[in-house]
């Protein structure tokens, strides 16, 4: 790896090990609310008030909402760009649905297949901003590899899922790689991160708020009260930082590469955070399947295999 993919690729552990954290508060709110996406909610709402708050206020972010809508009007961006956030809603989701069936180690690795498989895919379509980017057996052993080492680090955690279908989690994971592309698109549209941003958390709220709404009219769900410790909500404000880096980090990295290294920085978060929880230490096998990750990020970042294919050189900051 060159010293210059040195400070993305960190900036995509950072994010993964934000991400950890984000799911350990999103975790405690979801259990003191009992509704899962009730709760991811209100941390996205925490998020996009922030957001509203500060983009509109910066020349930066108000020059990029309008070079945003300029791309729209003018066809250089299609509706659909602009729903990453439906991706992200789709994620939360999967993990309100399929854990309690499959088990969380279960969800986990069927999240990171997708994500891996999502990534190999929209790099080589060139739907992110990075260019086409080949499928070399390289990067491929790099997806598999980090599939492998979240199943080393779940050994344990698996419980008798047997034939479960695990469809919608490997969906949910492709959804996350198809967001990342979609939000280093819009990050390159509107030369900065933030209205980007915006943007993700704005569809984001609005889809989780539409399936709650239909819940409600469906029946299917009752009136929940929020707990008014304000720590729990910094799900949310991490939330913005994680996206932000992701819009940037995507486009130098590929949406696999930074999907690799977004994994590797989960595993370690949850390492951490486990290590100062009591009675979690970490396991032999959580940290075998950091080094796996780790050693699956090297290979796919190795430059031989990150280039991409001529004619679609990704665009420079």
């Amino acid at each position: 790896m060159t010293g210059r993919g040195v400070v993305p690729v960190a900036g995509a552990v950072t994010a993964g090990v934000g991400l950890a954290v984000q799911a350990r508060l999103n975790g405690e709110l979801g259990s003191r609310v009992g509704d899962g996406i009730a709760a991811t909610l209100a941390s996205t709402v925490v998020g996009l008030v922030l957001l509203l708050l500060v983009v509109p206020l910066h020349p930066a972010g108000r020059r990029g909402l309008r070079l945003m809508r300029a791309a729209v009007r003018d066809g250089d961006l299609r509706w659909w760009h602009l729903a990453g956030g439906v991706c992200g809603a789709l994620f939360v989701a999967g993990q309100g649905i399929s854990v309690g069936a499959v088990g969380v180690a279960v969800f986990t690795v069927a999240v990171v297949g997708g994500s891996a498989v999502g990534g190999l895919v929209v790099d080589r379509f060139a739907i992110g901003p990075g260019g086409r980017r080949r499928i070399t057996v390289a990067r491929a052993a790099g997806a598999v590899a980090c599939v492998v080492a979240v199943a080393v680090a779940g050994h344990g955690a698996w419980g008798g899922s047997g034939t479960v279908v695990v469809a919608l989690p490997v969906l949910a994971g492709a959804a996350v790689a198809v967001q990342s592309a979609l939000n280093g698109r819009l990050g390159v549209i509107a030369g900065s991160p933030w209205p980007a941003t915006l943007v993700n958390f704005a569809v984001a709220a609005t889809s989780l708020a539409g399936v709650l709404t239909v819940r409600a009219v469906s029946g299917w769900s009752s009136p929940v009260r929020l707990p008014a410790e304000p720590l729990l909500y910094l799900a949310g404000v991490i939330g913005v930082g994680v996206i932000a880096v992701a819009t940037i980090a995507v486009r130098h990295l590929g949406v696999l590469v930074f999907g690799l290294a977004s994994v590797a920085g989960q595993l370690l978060g949850a390492v951490v955070l486990d290590a100062f929880t009591p009675g979690r230490e970490p396991s032999v096998a959580t940290i075998a399947g950091i080094v796996i990750t780790f050693l699956a990020l090297a290979l796919a970042t190795h430059p031989r295999f990150r280039r991409p294919e001529p004619g679609h050189a990704p665009t420079e900051s």
